[in-house]
């Protein structure tokens, strides 16, 4: 019982922090969501901060899954498999409503004003674009890319480049700025 209280609390808060960032994810709306009682939050969670840190490690846990089901795909060959973790989030995307990625949306809200949220999420932009570039360096080493190409920077380029087509997404509430963007990406990748 108690665990389901505090999945309650994180599955709606993942929904809640996608949609309204952090600083409108009010505490009282979350527990009125839930139907939970104040102190059930504060047992489980000592602060707003310790709750979205949290809810940052549950994305996580979802995009690492993701990255294991693509890059993992040994029946595609890397680049595909690169490709395809992209569209499939893009398809995570548009089941969403076109809200774009939690972690670009916090950290365009939080990284100048906290320290822990800027730091956090870096983190977990460092570990997408390390899982990434383990599959290019294998179509680098099959001959799918240049020799000279620089596997790592070349991740931090696709996620980088990733999150500003998520931004515009959101704005716009349509995915072509991130199909776009996938195509010139590998087209020059492989070009």
């Amino acid at each position: 019982m108690a665990q389901d209280t505090k999945q309650r609390l994180l599955d709606a808060g993942l929904e809640m922090l996608l949609r309204h960032g952090y600083n409108d994810l009010g505490v009282q709306a979350l527990l009125t969501a839930t139907n939970t009682p104040k102190g059930s939050f504060y047992h489980y969670f000592p602060s707003k901060e310790a709750f979205a840190l949290e809810l940052i490690e549950c994305y996580m846990v979802e995009v690492h899954r993701g990255l294991d089901a693509t890059l993992g795909d040994r029946s595609l060959p890397p680049l595909a498999r690169v490709r395809r973790f992209f569209e499939l989030t893009q398809e995570k995307y548009r089941e969403e409503g076109y809200l774009g990625c939690m972690l670009g949306g916090v950290g365009q809200e939080l990284s100048g004003v906290n320290e822990v949220f800027r730091a956090k999420i870096e983190q977990c932009f460092n570990a997408i674009a390390e899982r990434i570039a383990g599959c290019l360096e294998e179509a680098r080493q099959r001959g799918d890319l240049p020799a000279d190409f620089a596997s790592r920077r070349m991740a931090d380029l696709l996620v980088n480049c990733w999150e500003g087509a998520a931004l515009r997404t959101r704005l716009r509430r349509d995915p072509t700025s991130l199909q776009a963007m996938l195509d010139f990406y590998f087209a020059a990748a492989t070009g």
